[in-house]
Parts: structure tokens; C-alpha cells; sequence
């Protein structure tokens, strides 16, 4: 259980793409900065994903894609999540994902996409500024 006010991220990897050394480094740099991380290691579906992120109460969902049906993947989480009134749960992810893509990702509701030569930093910088965490209490 997180503490009161910890952020707690799922780290997933969805589909058929089965590298997932990225994926590793991200949860542990996450939980290295004090947010706990929940990794459902590989060949995840979009409702394994959402039924771990309700479960585990998570305040956001990570993604990494590498094998190009990011569209499909993260469209179908964030519909999970919206059917299961869980839209409050912020979805981002990173991969190999062309920039012609990005738009259509944030039209569809995905908060933040890192590519290629994202730092850790990064990643766990954006986590704590745009994900809030439950109300405590």
C-alpha cells in the first residue's frame, strides 16, 4: 500500500512486443524517487492493464510500446479506462513512436508520450509534476 500522498504508477507493456529492458529501467527509476511502481511485466492486454491500474488504485499508467500498434494499444486503455469510470487515471507512455502520431495520441487523451533519448529524469520529473495523487484521508 502507498503511503499517503505517494504516486503510484503501473508500468505496463502491452501487446506482442516482447522487449521490455526500457520499460524496467522507467519502474525503477520511478520507484528509486519514491513513487511506487507496479510492473505487469510482458505481453499485457489493454484489460489486464486497466483491471491492475483500478485494482491497485493507481494514480497513472505507463505505457511502452515498441512494436507499432501504439494507436490501437493506447486507445483502447483509455477506452477501458473511461467505460470503468477510471478516467481520472493519467495514461502516458514512451517508445518508438513517430512524431506524426503525437497529435492524434493527445486528441485521444494519452497526458504524455517520451521517445528515444528521454532522460529518467524526465520521465520521473514530468510524473511528479502532472500526476496528483489521491485524496488521503
Amino acid at each position: 500500500m502507498a503511503a499517503p500522498g505517494q504516486i503510484r504508477v503501473v508500468v505496463a507493456k502491452p501487446g506482442l512486443d516482447g522487449h521490455d529492458r526500457g520499460a524496467k529501467v522507467v519502474a525503477r527509476a520511478l520507484r528509486d524517487a519514491g513513487i511506487e511502481v507496479i510492473y505487469t511485466g510482458l505481453h499485457q492486454t489493454p484489460e489486464q492493464i486497466v483491471e491492475t491500474a483500478i485494482q491497485e488504485d493507481a494514480d497513472a499508467v505507463g505505457l511502452s510500446v515498441l512494436s507499432g500498434a501504439h494507436m490501437t494499444l493506447f486507445a483502447r486503455v483509455l477506452e477501458l479506462l473511461h467505460e470503468r469510470e477510471a478516467s481520472d487515471i493519467v495514461v502516458f507512455g514512451g517508445g518508438i513512436i513517430p512524431a506524426a502520431d503525437m497529435p492524434e495520441l493527445e486528441k485521444l487523451g494519452v497526458a504524455k508520450v517520451f521517445t528515444p533519448g528521454a532522460t529518467t529524469g524526465d520521465i520521473v520529473g514530468w510524473v511528479r509534476e502532472h500526476v496528483a495523487t489521491a485524496p488521503t484521508g
